[in-house]
C-alpha cells in the first residue's frame, strides 16, 4: 500500500521546493537576486592554485547587470524590478553568488553585506562560498546577521570524490567539505550544498552515495546541475580533444531522479540543473529552456510514480 508522500513534497513537483519553502516561511513570493560583489577564489589568485576550476567562466550565470562594475545597489535594483515584473515577487534575497564570497576581510564583506540588507525589501542574504574559504570571522559575522535577517550559506561540494577534486582544480577536499558544514551549522542558517553530476568515470551509482552523505549533514537545500562546458574554459578544451564526453538528456534525468529518490525529503531543492548563454555554450545543447529542463526531470518522477525520499522510505522498510 502506497505511503503518502511527506507534507514538504509539492504534490505537484514531487520535490521538496526551496520556492515553496520560502513561501511558507514569509507567507509571499521571495525571489533571489545575483549580484557579483568583485570577489576572486584562492584557486585563482595563487593563494591556492590558479586558473579556477576547469569548467568555471561566471559569464555562464552572471547576467549583464550583476557585473561588479556595476555598484551592488543598482545590480539589486535591477534584479528586483526584473523579478517584481516577472513573478510579481515581492521581497528578495540578495545572491552574492560569482567566485568566493566570504573571501575578503570581515570589514569588506560587513559592509557588504550589510548593504544589501539596508534595502527595505530585502529579507536576508545569501552567500556563494568555498569551504576552505569560511573564516570563524565570517561564520560569526552571519550568525550575528541571522539573529534578525534569512541568511543561506551555499558551500561548493561538487563532489564527494577526492580524486575528482583533485583533476576539476577545485583545490579543497570532501573533509574540507565535511569540517565546514559542521563549523556552520547550529547557527540559525540555512546550509545549502551544490554538486555537479557528469564528471569523467563518475559512475551513477558513485554519485547515488552523495545522497547518503548530505543525508548525514546538517544540509538544509542542494543546488544540482549537469557538468557542461563553455568557452574560456580548461573543460571546453577536454571536449574539443575529445577527452570531455557529456552526459546524454536521459542519462542526466534519469540519475538526477533516481538521486532525487534516495534524498532526505527534508532537504529543499533550489536547483535541478544549469544553463549557459548559448553564445558561450559549449556542450551538451540539449535544446530545452530552463523551464522546460526542471519539468523534465518532474514528469520523469511523475512517470514512476515516485517523489523526493521514496526510496529513502522503502530502504528504511516502511513500504
Amino acid at each position: 500500500m502506497p505511503i503518502t508522500p511527506d507534507e514538504r513534497i509539492h504534490p505537484q513537483l514531487h520535490i521538496n521546493s526551496y520556492g515553496l519553502y520560502l513561501r511558507r516561511r514569509f507567507g509571499m513570493r521571495i525571489s533571489k537576486v545575483n549580484v557579483d560583489a568583485g570577489f576572486t577564489c584562492p584557486n585563482r589568485d595563487g593563494s591556492k592554485g590558479t586558473g579556477g576550476c576547469i569548467y568555471c567562466n561566471n559569464v555562464s550565470f552572471s547576467p549583464k547587470d550583476t557585473q561588479a562594475v556595476v555598484p551592488l545597489e543598482e545590480q539589486m535594483a535591477a534584479g528586483m524590478a526584473y523579478h517584481r515584473i516577472r513573478l510579481g515577487s515581492q521581497k528578495f534575497i540578495i545572491y552574492f553568488q560569482k567566485y568566493t564570497n566570504t573571501y575578503g576581510s570581515v570589514e569588506l564583506l560587513s559592509d557588504l553585506y550589510r548593504r544589501a540588507l539596508n534595502h527595505p525589501d530585502v529579507i536576508g542574504i545569501s552567500v556563494g562560498t568555498r569551504p576552505d574559504s569560511l573564516s570563524d570571522e565570517a561564520l560569526d559575522l552571519l550568525t550575528e546577521i541571522a539573529r534578525t535577517k534569512y541568511v543561506c550559506l551555499e558551500l561548493g561540494l561538487q563532489s564527494m570524490d577526492d580524486a575528482i577534486l583533485n583533476r576539476i582544480n577545485r583545490g579543497h577536499t570532501l573533509e574540507d567539505f565535511v569540517q565546514a558544514v559542521t563549523r556552520a551549522s547550529g547557527r540559525n542558517f540555512d546550509i545549502c550544498a551544490h554538486l555537479i553530476y557528469g564528471f569523467q568515470g563518475e559512475r551513477p551509482t558513485e554519485f547515488l552515495k552523495t545522497a547518503a552523505l548530505l543525508a548525514a549533514l546538517p544540509i538544509a537545500s542542494l543546488k544540482l546541475h549537469q557538468l557542461h562546458a563553455v568557452a574560456g574554459t580548461e573543460l571546453a578544451e577536454l571536449y574539443r580533444r575529445g577527452e570531455f564526453v557529456p552526459l546524454t538528456l536521459e542519462q542526466y534525468i534519469t540519475t538526477v531522479a533516481d538521486f532525487l529518490e534516495r534524498l532526505s525529503p527534508g532537504i529543499t531543492i533550489q536547483r535541478l540543473y544549469g544553463s549557459a548563454p548559448l553564445e558561450i555554450s559549449v556542450a551538451p545543447r540539449w535544446g530545452l529552456k530552463n523551464n522546460q529542463m526542471w519539468y523534465a526531470i518532474v514528469n520523469e518522477l511523475t512517470r514512476r510514480g515516485s517523489w523526493q525520499g521514496s526510496r529513502l522510505v522503502e530502504n528504511q522498510g516502511l513500504i
